[in-house]
């Protein structure tokens, strides 16, 4: 299969630029295009043998449900057998957004895109080009990261390219996300919602809407736990998940510093390449390998935004050993440390 790549300016979408997509989509093709979380891999979410095609494309496991995206709330009367109130008030607040909600699905949702589940998974992203491209096609678009199924996710155009070129139709190219980790998801079905998989909609945010909420067991992990049934994306199986051995080190400042440069100068000596992932604050503390800055502790939206183009670059890089500090666990620093676990597969070593 021959790629096509057209690019877009998200501030100025030219009409019938999004033509050729939207046809696509239309006739059950794929299009990865830019959300403002990350990068997504779309087909049209009422067919069958469209969502089949993503399944296909990223190598994805059938029981891990696929997102449908909306342009427009009315669309939620015909997707979810029934939304509670709290529906209606986390879409006032956080719609159009990284915010994605479990509701009990229609008739008309297949279960190609529930991952067999009887919940649907829905969201209103913000993105101009892909709030456009659902707009104007018409169509509810399933659509998970564009990248290769245990990949760390696709923050720019470059990253779909990479995983998925010969595998599907179109790739938009948009430019940088601004997020860069994949939407909050919360499961609204039940007596309490429960956040399914942080983002940059934050427990705090959520609860000051609708009030207390739970958070499932997965989020808090920090083991596998191979018999979680994956209600939401991500819930499961490895993910955003580099070549090299990503190892988490936790700890006073000073000893944390002290191990990454002890392991990292060993690996090194028996020839292998390594990389430490630091914070603007710590960088000039690391001798040993590739050190690249992901930003300071006191601006966690730089450091989610650079999380996945960092990893994929040691990748491109050959690296085999990653050595990284660990974040605070609160606020978006939750959605952090539970993308860095997945990527880890949970290898987290305490100093």
């Amino acid at each position: 299969m021959k790629t096509k790549i057209i690019k877009i300016n998200k501030d100025n979408i030219l009409p019938d630029q999004l033509e050729q997509a939207i046809k696509l989509l239309q006739n059950g093709g794929l299009v990865a295009f830019p959300t403002e979380t990350v990068y997504g891999l779309g087909a049209d979410g009422l067919k069958e043998e469209a969502s089949k095609k993503i399944y296909e494309a990223k190598g994805r496991p059938s029981d891990n449900p696929l997102i449908l995206h909306i342009a427009h709330l009315s669309a939620l009367s015909e997707l979810t057998k029934d939304c509670p109130e709290i529906g209606y008030k986390l879409a006032e607040a956080f719609w159009p957004g990284p915010l994605t909600m479990i509701f009990r699905k229609s008739e008309k949702v297949p279960y190609s895109s529930t991952g067999g589940l009887e919940t649907v998974a829905i969201r209103m992203p913000s993105h101009p080009i892909a709030y456009e491209l659902i707009r104007q096609s018409k169509v509810y678009i399933a659509a998970p990261s564009a990248n290769i199924s245990g990949r760390p996710s696709p923050t720019k155009a470059e990253h779909v390219i990479e995983d998925m070129d010969g595998r599907i139709d179109m790739i938009i190219d948009g430019g940088n996300v601004n997020i860069g980790i994949e939407s909050t998801i919360i499961d609204i079905t039940g007596e309490v919602p429960v956040l399914l998989r942080p983002g940059y909609i934050t427990v705090s945010m959520l609860e000051a809407v609708i009030g207390k909420i739970a958070v499932d067991k997965a989020v808090l992990a920090t083991t596998p736990d191979p018999s979680i049934v994956p209600k939401a994306p991500g819930m499961k199986y490895k993910h955003y998940a580099p070549k090299g051995q990503l190892t988490i080190y936790e700890g006073s400042s000073e000893a944390v510093i002290q191990a990454i440069n002890e392991n990292a100068r060993e690996k090194q000596e028996l020839g292998f390449k390594v990389g430490i992932i630091a914070t603007d604050e710590t960088v000039s503390s690391y001798d040993v390998g590739t050190v690249k800055r992901i930003g300071s502790r006191n601006d966690e939206d730089t450091i989610a935004s650079r999380l996945f183009d960092i990893l994929r670059s040691f990748d491109k890089e050959g690296t085999e050993y990653i050595y990284t500090e660990s974040f605070e666990s609160n606020q978006l620093g939750q959605a952090i440390m539970n993308r860095l676990l997945k990527a880890a597969g949970y290898h987290k070593v305490s100093v």
